[in-house]
C-alpha cells in the first residue's frame, strides 16, 4: 500500500509534472523520501532559501504554461514561500505549494514551528487544505491540480509529518470516498467571445480613425493575429512589459513599452487616439490610458472579471486572445489611412535616438544604458532573459530589443525585488541547454545571492549582469518624484559580486570603465557555464519617465538641494535626453 505521500508524489506524476522547487527539512521527510525513490520521474531542485522556490515555481509555470511545484516544511519554511507565491497570484501563474506540519496530534498546542499555514495562505490561494489522511491525498492532489491550472493561481497542501507516512486502507475510508473517482488530467477548451460583443467591438474599431492597441502577456501566443490586427486597424502597438515579447521590439507596429518605463511613441499614442483595443492585459497604471471621455475601448481577456479593470470599454471580449482575435479580424475592415501609425513611427524613430544619445560610451562612471544595450545586443536568438524590479527593469524595457524568438519574464504585479535570478534559474530548468540570461540591481541580486550557486550546481549557462551602483536608484528616485523628499537610506554597502561567483565555482568578471565593455561581454558569452558579470555603473543615472509630469518635476526640484550627491545629479539631468524628459 501507498503512503500519502508517495500518493501526492504518484499524483505530481500522473499531472505531467517533471520539477520540484524547494528545500528539504523535518516536516516534509516523507515527501522527500517519495521524491529520492521516484527520481527518474520526478527531479527535485533544491534551492538555498524557499522564497527562490516559490519564485522559480512561478518563472516555471510562466514560462512553460504547466504547473509550477514548490515545497518547503513547517513553519518558516512554509512562511518563506509566501513572496514567490504573491508573485504567481497577482501574475494568474499556476502554482502547487506543499508545506509540511508538526505531527497532526500536536496542531495548536505551541509545539516547536506550531504555524498553521492553511490560515497563513488563506489570502494567496485560490485552494487550501490541510490534508487529514492518505485517502483524502487521493482527492486532494489532484483537485489541487487541476484548480491551480484552471483558475490560474495558487493551490497549497498542508500535510502533517506523520500523516505524510500513514498509509492508505481501505478499512480508513469513508463509505463516500470510493477508490480513483478523481480522474488524473486537465480539460481545457477555447473560449471566443460572443457574436454580439464581437460586432459591437468591431464597430468601435472601424469607426475610429486612430486606434491605439497595448498588448500584454495574455497576448504572448496570438502575435500572428495580432500583427494581421494591427495592419488591418493601421494601429501602433504598446507592450506592457509582461508582453514584452509579444513583437519583437523592432517590428514597425510597436512602440515599445508604455507607463514609466515605456517610450514617448506610446505616450503620444494613447494620448491622441480615439479608440483602444487591449488585448490580454491589466497593465495597472492608469494614467498612462486615454483620459477619460477621450477614446472608446474594446478589451480582449481570457477573465471576465478583469474586462473593464483599468479603463472603461464598450465591449469586452471574454475569450482566448488568438482564435478571438481571427474572430475580430474577420469583422475589420482595412483603415484607408496610415497617418496615426505613422506618426508612432517617427515618434518611435526619435525616441530610439534618445536613448542612443544616453549610452553614452565617454562618460565615466559608466552608464549603465550602455552597458544594457550591448548586453542585449550579445543575446542569442532563442535566448530566455529575466530581470530583477527597480532601474535594471526600466534599462532592460528600453534598452534590450527582444527580436523574435526570443522569451522575457519578470515579477510583474507585485514587482518584487530578488525575483530576477531565481526566474533566469527556473527558465534554465524548464529549458534545458537554452541560452539563459538576466539583468539584475546589487540590491536585488544582494537579497538572494546565494542562489547562484543553484545556477552553478545544476549546469544552468547563466549569463547574469549586475548593475552595481551601490544604490537602491529606483526607489531613490521615487523618494524625490513621489513625494518631494529627499533620497535617504537608498545607499547599499558594496559587494564584490564577481568575487562571489568565483567563491560559488563559477566565472567572474567586472567592468569598470567603457572601454571594458565590449571585451569583457565576449569572454562572458564564450564561457559555457554561469558568469557573474558585475559593471561599476553611475549612481546618479535618472530613472525618469518618458513625459516628465509637472508634479513631478516640482517634487523633484524640491527634493533635488538635500539630496546626497545632488551635484552630479544635476549634471546628468543637464545632458540629454534626460533634460528633454525633464522639460516635455
Amino acid at each position: 500500500m501507498s503512503n500519502a505521500a508517495e500518493i501526492l508524489i504518484e499524483t505530481l506524476i500522473a499531472w505531467n509534472v517533471e520539477v520540484v522547487f524547494g528545500l528539504p527539512g523535518d516536516g516534509i521527510n516523507g515527501i522527500m523520501e517519495a521524491l529520492r525513490t521516484r527520481r527518474g520521474k520526478i527531479k527535485f531542485i533544491q534551492v538555498r532559501h524557499e522564497e527562490s522556490a516559490a519564485f522559480m515555481a512561478c518563472a516555471y509555470a510562466k514560462w512553460t504554461g504547466k504547473l509550477g511545484v514548490c515545497l518547503a516544511t513547517s513553519g518558516p519554511g512554509g512562511t518563506h514561500l509566501l513572496t514567490g507565491l504573491y508573485d504567481a497570484k497577482l501574475d494568474q501563474a499556476p502554482v502547487l505549494a506543499i508545506t509540511g506540519m508538526q505531527f497532526h496530534d500536536l496542531i495548536e498546542t505551541f509545539t516547536q514551528q506550531d504555524v498553521d499555514l492553511t490560515r497563513v495562505f488563506n489570502d494567496v490561494a485560490v485552494y487550501n487544505v490541510q490534508v487529514s489522511d492518505a485517502a483524502h491525498m487521493e482527492n486532494v492532489a489532484s483537485l489541487a491540480c487541476r484548480t491551480a491550472l484552471a483558475r490560474k493561481g495558487v493551490a497549497h497542501l498542508s500535510i502533517a509529518s506523520d500523516t505524510q507516512e500513514q498509509e492508505s486502507e481501505p478499512t480508513k475510508r469513508s463509505k463516500r470516498n470510493r477508490p480513483e473517482h478523481t480522474p488524473q488530467n486537465m480539460f481545457t477548451g477555447h473560449m471566443v467571445a460572443q457574436d454580439v460583443e464581437l460586432d459591437k467591438a468591431a464597430a468601435v474599431l472601424n469607426e475610429a480613425p486612430r486606434v491605439a492597441i497595448l498588448a500584454g502577456r495574455g497576448a504572448l501566443g496570438a502575435a500572428s493575429e495580432l500583427e494581421r490586427t494591427a495592419q488591418l486597424l493601421q494601429a501602433p502597438v504598446a507592450k506592457a512589459l509582461l508582453g514584452k515579447a509579444v513583437l519583437p521590439d523592432d517590428h514597425p507596429y510597436t512602440t515599445g513599452g508604455i507607463g514609466i518605463l515605456g517610450t514617448l511613441a506610446s505616450q503620444d499614442m494613447m494620448e491622441n487616439c480615439d479608440a483602444v483595443l487591449i488585448v490580454g492585459s491589466t497593465f495597472p497604471y492608469i494614467e498612462y490610458y486615454p483620459k477619460p471621455g477621450q477614446a472608446r475601448g474594446v478589451q480582449i481577456d481570457c477573465d471576465a472579471q478583469r474586462i473593464g479593470l483599468r479603463f472603461p470599454v464598450e465591449a469586452g471580449l471574454v475569450g482566448d486572445a488568438a482564435e478571438t482575435l481571427r474572430a475580430l479580424n474577420r469583422r475589420l475592415t482595412q483603415k484607408p489611412s496610415n497617418e496615426f501609425l505613422l506618426r508612432a513611427q517617427d515618434n518611435m524613430g526619435k525616441w530610439r535616438e534618445m536613448m542612443r544619445q544616453s549610452e553614452d560610451a565617454q562618460a565615466h562612471p559608466v552608464k549603465p544604458q550602455l552597458v544594457v544595450r550591448a548586453f542585449g545586443e550579445r543575446l542569442a536568438s532563442n535566448t530566455v532573459l529575466a530581470t530583477d524590479s527597480g532601474q535594471n527593469t526600466e534599462l532592460a524595457a528600453r534598452h534590450v530589443d527582444l527580436r523574435e524568438g526570443q522569451a522575457f519574464g519578470l515579477s510583474g504585479a507585485l514587482a518584487s525585488m530578488s525575483c530576477g535570478l531565481a526566474y533566469a534559474i527556473a527558465a534554465g530548468i524548464a529549458f534545458p541547454g537554452r541560452p539563459v540570461a538576466a539583468i539584475v540591481g546589487d540590491g536585488g541580486l544582494a537579497m538572494q545571492l546565494g542562489e547562484f550557486s543553484t545556477a552553478v550546481r545544476y549546469g544552468v549557462p547563466l549569463k547574469l549582469l549586475v548593475l552595481k551602483n551601490n544604490m537602491l536608484n529606483q526607489i531613490a528616485w521615487e523618494q524625490m518624484m513621489f513625494l518631494g523628499n529627499p533620497q535617504f537610506g537608498c545607499e547599499l554597502a558594496p559587494i564584490d559580486f564577481a568575487k562571489a561567483a568565483e567563491a560559488m565555482g563559477a566565472k567572474g568578471l567586472r567592468i569598470d570603465r567603457a572601454d571594458q565593455i565590449e571585451a569583457v561581454l565576449d569572454e562572458a558569452f564564450a564561457v559555457d557555464g554561469p558568469v557573474i558579470v558585475e559593471a561599476l555603473v553611475d549612481a546618479y543615472e535618472p530613472t525618469m519617465p518618458p513625459k516628465m509630469p509637472s508634479h513631478y518635476a516640482r517634487n523633484f526640484r524640491k527634493a533635488l538641494p538635500q539630496t546626497p550627491g545632488h551635484e552630479q545629479i544635476e549634471e546628468n539631468i543637464a545632458r540629454e535626453p534626460a533634460r528633454s524628459m525633464m522639460d516635455v
